[in-house]
């Protein structure tokens, strides 16, 4: 796994540093899509004036991103990178090596997401209850498409409703894929059954006739497109998994530029067009920032650790 990771860093070099150079950008550690788009993408419109440009750094379910940030590009200014909460997992399971909570400066979290479960739209299944059932007669014939490998937060959210459901999550079958964008590519071509993933991608992709969702992971029902989706809670599997959604920059930043952007998002969140376009990404309000957002970062890790060591994922 190391090896590969840094072979893509290597084929990546020569466009990030090219990108770099560019000016403001917000790197996305996956491929275009997904809510890690989303993510720079609504830091983009909500900061007309940063003209922000958006840069593509998939790889190692977001390793590739982390690790070139962190040893290539440490100082750099101007460069913002996505992170969601499975970003937090895969550091609580070891997932990017050594790496900590304390190798970036945390800059903003722009709002949460919730997870969901999806299928097509002329799937058989038509609430979590018969999906569950199906799995729990055989859950070899239940192909689930994931964001990630095991112990990815997409994992995690649909290995904790088969837990309920008394299905042991190793005996799942999971096809695992690169970021969102990827799993509803796959799901519309039936090259999977079932998404395991978030509510925003979920606004993206569930258009009439696509795309069905049986259950949002929420303590209660969302606002908008998917209001009339019932909670996991609702229908008797009692998992809420909320995402927050933000960026982050280098170590080594200039703690004048770190408060500047630290700045430039507090002021950003607090106005009411903020507010609405986070709600048209389908996220919630969630607003922290600079050493508030740190502290909030370390404790998530620690109770993401906690749940991970009880799937036994923790390296």
């Amino acid at each position: 796994m190391k090896r590969a990771i840094h072979l893509l860093i290597a084929a990546a070099s020569f466009a990030a540093a090219a990108a770099a150079s560019a000016g403001a950008e917000c790197v996305i550690p996956s491929k275009p899509g997904g809510a890690m788009d989303l993510t720079c993408k609504l830091a983009q419109k909500a900061m007309p004036d940063t003209k922000l440009k958006l840069a593509y750094l998939p790889g190692g379910i977001g390793a590739v991103a982390w690790h070139t940030l962190i040893s290539q590009r440490r100082a750099e200014p101007d460069t913002l990178v996505a992170f969601s909460g499975g970003s937090l997992l895969n550091l609580a399971e070891g997932k990017f090596g050594k790496a900590t909570a304390d190798d970036v400066r945390w800059v903003a979290a722009l709002g949460v997401d919730y997870g969901m479960i999806a299928v097509r739209a002329d799937s058989p299944w038509h609430s979590l209850g018969e999906l569950m059932n199906a799995i729990r007669r055989d859950p070899q014939q239940v192909l689930i498409g994931v964001s990630g490998t095991i112990g990815s937060q997409d994992w995690m959210k649909i290995a904790m409703l088969a837990r309920r459901a008394g299905v042991e999550p190793r005996r799942l079958r999971f096809v695992a894929l690169e970021g969102g964008g990827e799993t509803f590519t796959a799901m519309s071509a039936n090259y999977v059954q079932v998404i395991s993933g978030d509510a925003s991608e979920a606004v993206l992709y569930a258009g009439p006739g696509n795309v069905r969702v049986l259950a949002v992971l929420s303590e209660h029902r969302l606002a908008g497109v998917l209001a009339a989706v019932p909670t996991a809670r609702e229908q008797g599997y009692d998992i809420v998994w909320p995402v927050i959604r933000g960026v982050w920059m280098g170590p080594d930043v200039p703690e004048a530029d770190y408060r500047r952007w630290v700045d430039a998002f507090a002021r950003m969140q607090a106005t009411p067009e903020f507010a609405q376009l986070r709600q048209t990404a389908g996220l919630h309000p969630f607003s922290l920032t600079g050493d508030a957002l740190t502290r909030w970062v370390k404790q998530a890790i620690t109770d993401y650790n906690r749940q991970a060591r009880e799937f036994n994922l923790v390296r």
